[in-house]
C-alpha cells in the first residue's frame, strides 16, 4: 500500500469520533509509540480518524485528540475534490530548515481559537505507512506545517504552547469561556 489512501466514504459509513477539547489531560501526555500488538487496533482507528477529520472539518487530527495514546496522525492538506490523505504511524520530523515560515493555526481540539506560528519551512518526516513500511516525506508549505502540528500533539505540545504566556492564557481563557457558554446554551 502507498502512503496516500483512500479516504473513507463520504456516506458517513464510518462510525465517527469524539474530538477532546483542551484542556484535557491526555492532549498534555506524551503518547507511546504503536506496537506490533497495535495493529488490529490503528487499522480500525485510521478510517474512523479521516471521517472525523474531514467532517469536523480540518486538514490533521493525532490520536490523541481522540482519546487514543498512540503516536498515530492523519493528514489531508488536500482540496476536497482531490484529496491527498495519509496516515503516519510513529512519525518523527528527522530533518528541519533553518528557514522558517509564519502560518495561522487552529486545531479541532481548540475550536475557533487561531494564532500565528512560526515553524520550520521545510521538514522531513520519517515514519510508517498502515503496510508497515518505513517511509519518508518531504514537506513544505501548508504540509510541513501540518505535520509538525499534528507531531507536536504526539509530544503533548498543542500550537498555543509555542506562544507567549500572555497569549496563551488569553487563548485558554476565551476556549473555557466559549466551550461555557456553549454547554449552557449561550446563557
Amino acid at each position: 500500500m502507498n502512503d496516500l489512501l483512500t479516504p473513507p466514504a463520504a456516506d458517513g459509513s464510518v462510525d465517527l469520533l469524539r474530538i477532546v477539547i483542551a484542556p484535557s489531560a491526555i492532549l498534555k501526555t506524551k503518547c507511546r509509540a504503536v506496537g506490533a500488538g497495535d495493529d488490529d487496533a490503528v487499522r480500525a482507528l485510521i478510517p474512523r480518524m479521516f471521517a472525523t477529520m474531514y467532517k469536523a472539518p480540518g486538514i490533521g487530527l493525532a490520536a490523541p485528540q481522540v482519546g487514543e495514546n498512540l503516536r498515530l496522525i492523519v493528514v489531508d492538506v488536500g482540496p476536497e475534490d482531490k484529496r491527498q490523505p495519509y496516515a503516519l504511524i510513529n512519525p518523527e520530523v528527522v530533518a528541519a530548515s533553518d528557514e522558517t515560515s509564519t502560518r495561522e493555526e487552529g486545531c479541532l481540539s481548540l475550536p475557533n481559537q487561531f494564532a500565528d506560528i512560526t515553524r520550520p519551512s521545510v521538514v522531513k518526516v520519517r515514519y510508517v505507512d498502515q503496510a508497515g513500511a518505513r517511509r519518508e516525506v518531504d514537506a513544505d508549505g501548508l504540509l510541513a506545517t501540518c505535520l509538525q502540528h499534528e507531531i507536536d500533539h504526539l509530544n503533548g505540545i498543542l500550537f498555543v504552547d509555542h506562544l507567549s504566556m500572555l497569549k496563551r492564557n488569553m487563548i485558554m481563557r476565551r476556549l473555557v469561556k466559549e466551550q461555557r457558554e456553549k454547554r449552557d446554551g449561550g446563557r
